[in-house]
């Protein structure tokens, strides 16, 4: 015979199961997060201002050119990618609260009408009530979620930063690449312009016995070289201006700036900072940072979801029979489950080791993130000297190449050279002038990439504004 048994629930084993909910709720399983401390050096190999300045500025200003900081503000507020990365850092926030809102109860509501009947004996009834449901979050289930959904929100900002950087960089490169490309065409144009008017006057000496054949098609060689750089440089020019305006937004269109390169600043003053402050400062590194800190909660939602979880239930309703329905009745229920796996073929478990695997990745990519970072900081900084170097030896070249293709007119002009001296002269003032351009352009580049590899400066003041309040507040 099978016996029953009835226990009464006093209020101090409620208690005590109160007390053990919270404790459980209070465990999180999985392995906490702990940011990584910087071990590296100290300075920078190719670092010789020695400053330990932040570069929490508007870096782009420092090039003082005001076309500059509107094609700059424009992209902010047009560019595709930018629109993006503003929507998704939008919807990394929406899913944060989506995500917080499950660890709370769910209330639903019922109401329910029926009737039934037989010959002349009819009936109806009415029903209405209120429901609970709440699983409660075991093991950390639920703050482990909410952590991991806010890192996922936190890298969706230092990405849409990122993005932000990386186009104000580009702006800032195109736009000194067209400036460059203009100069050069402006050389070759005016090359080809004194050549055309050199052809001629060779061609009478050639017609008249003076010079040779040889010395003619030189001289047309030499013609000809400048000829093939207009429409070289004319293409730059073109498909330069084209990436411009994708950059800003727009449809491809012509466009004219009052700048010339020659009038451009490229000696800057550079405030490098220390190392450590990459770790705080670039959007990618902190961006790849939360990453793994997501992927490291996933763990612990993949730990908690090996063991067992408690559901709660409930409802308090009302109900009538429509024949009398000022007889409403009351009525109400609880109840309480709790589900756990037992064999699922090893699936919980290889979840956990999934959610594990895909942490080291995050993790080895952080880690790849941050020397990348002091490559790209230390690559810009050698370019920056050695292009300094090489653009006082650029400068001197031009300027001798200049005054020897003049002073080899003279020469041949009184008969003291022949015209191959002179051939040779233009050929280096031509190759000289387009490399000097050159030699500025990179160097200009270079600080653009340094300030890109510091992780850039503020974007706007409303950032600015932002940090300074939040160091106020530590």
């Amino acid at each position: 015979m099978m016996k029953t048994y009835t226990y009464k629930l006093h209020y101090s084993h409620l208690f005590i199961v109160a007390v053990l909910l919270l404790s459980l709720n209070s465990c999180m399983l999985g392995p906490n997060y702990q940011r990584a401390k910087y071990d590296g050096p100290d300075t920078f190999r190719f670092d010789t201002s020695l400053t330990t300045q932040s570069v929490n500025l508007r870096w782009w200003e420092l090039f003082d050119e005001p076309e500059l900081d509107t094609l700059i503000i424009t992209a902010l507020n047009n560019n595709k990618d930018v629109i993006m990365a503003a929507a998704r850092v939008e919807s990394a926030r929406i899913n944060m609260g989506y995500v917080k809102a499950e660890q709370w109860p769910s209330f639903y509501y019922s109401v329910g009408l029926s009737g039934k009947g037989l010959s002349n004996n009819n009936s109806g009834s009415f029903n209405a009530y209120p429901q609970l449901s709440w699983e409660i979050g075991f093991w950390g289930k639920y703050r482990r979620m909410n952590e991991a959904a806010q890192a996922d929100y936190l890298s969706t900002e230092y990405a849409q930063r990122t993005v932000q950087i990386g186009l104000v960089s580009a702006v800032a490169s195109t736009y000194y690449s067209i400036l460059a490309a203009e100069e050069q065409l402006s050389i070759a144009q005016k090359t080809l312009s004194s050549r055309d008017s050199a052809i001629i006057i060779m061609y009478d000496k050639y017609e008249g016995g003076m010079i040779s054949l040889m010395d003619y098609n030189q001289a047309k060689i030499q013609r000809d070289i400048a000829a093939v750089a207009v429409p070289a440089y004319k293409r730059i020019v073109a498909l330069s201006e084209n990436a411009l305006n994708i950059l800003l937004g727009n449809a491809p269109v012509n466009t004219y700036f009052v700048t010339k390169f020659g009038t451009c600043k490229y000696e800057l003053d550079i405030p490098v900072g220390l190392p450590s402050e990459l770790l705080e400062r670039r959007p990618d590194i902190l961006m790849s940072e939360q990453v793994f800190h997501a992927q490291l909660a996933n763990i612990g939602v993949a730990e908690a979801l090996r063991w067992p979880s408690l559901s709660l239930t409930g409802l308090l309703g009302a109900s009538a029979d429509l024949a009398a329905f000022n007889t409403m009745g009351v009525s109400w229920s609880a109840g309480a489950s709790l589900l756990g796996p037992i064999f699922q073929f090893g699936q919980n478990k290889k979840r956990v080791e999934i959610a594990k695997q895909t942490a080291l990745m995050a993790q080895t990519d952080y880690e790849k993130t941050i020397i990348n970072a002091f490559r790209e900081t230390e690559d810009a900084l050698v370019s920056i000297n050695t292009y300094r170097d090489e653009l006082k030896a650029q400068e001197s070249r031009a300027e001798t190449a200049i005054s020897s293709e003049i002073l080899s007119y003279i020469r041949y002009n009184e008969g003291s050279t022949t015209y191959l001296e002179v051939l040779e002269q233009q050929r280096q003032s031509f190759s000289a002038q387009l490399d000097l351009s050159n030699t500025k352009l990179n160097l200009l580049n270079s600080y653009i990439l340094l300030y890109k590899a510091l992780g850039g400066g503020w974007l706007s003041a409303q950032e600015e504004e932002q940090f300074n309040r939040a160091k106020a507040n530590e």
